[in-house]
């Protein structure tokens, strides 16, 4: 897990769409979409007093407190007791305490693969 670079107090209310890099912890309230930078190994934790009225876009997320909104998580998503989702969750690994919440649908994702194309497979052109 990457340090959390960016801290949203619990007394601090968002809105708008939040884009980050690296690590944040979000304790209070975001009105919008949160997306972490591709690649950047974007991991949110939310605790038990943040929330999120939006969708959720990143690599990791560790969520205690409530989302309402989709969640895409590249990689690993961990529900602690706490966490509430009203939404889809996309995951590649998932992690689910007792007495987390999901109101909406689990989907399992498949692990990135770049895909090459045999010439069998390339479009042909015919002028």
């Amino acid at each position: 897990m990457p340090p959390i670079a960016t801290v949203v107090g619990p007394d601090t209310v968002l809105e708008g769409n939040l884009s980050f890099a690296g690590g944040m912890h979000l304790d209070g309230t975001v009105k919008g979409n949160v997306t972490g930078r591709p690649e950047s190994g974007a991991t949110l934790v939310v605790s038990n007093s943040g929330r999120i009225e939006g969708d959720v876009t990143v690599e990791n997320l560790v969520l205690d407190g409530t989302i309402v909104g989709d969640v895409h998580a590249d990689n690993r998503v961990e529900l602690a007791p706490g966490a509430r989702v009203r939404g889809t969750v996309h995951y590649r690994l998932l992690e689910m305490a007792m007495g987390a919440e999901v109101n909406g649908q689990l989907v399992h994702v498949e692990e990135k693969a770049t895909v090459e194309r045999s010439p069998a497979q390339e479009p042909s052109s015919k002028e």
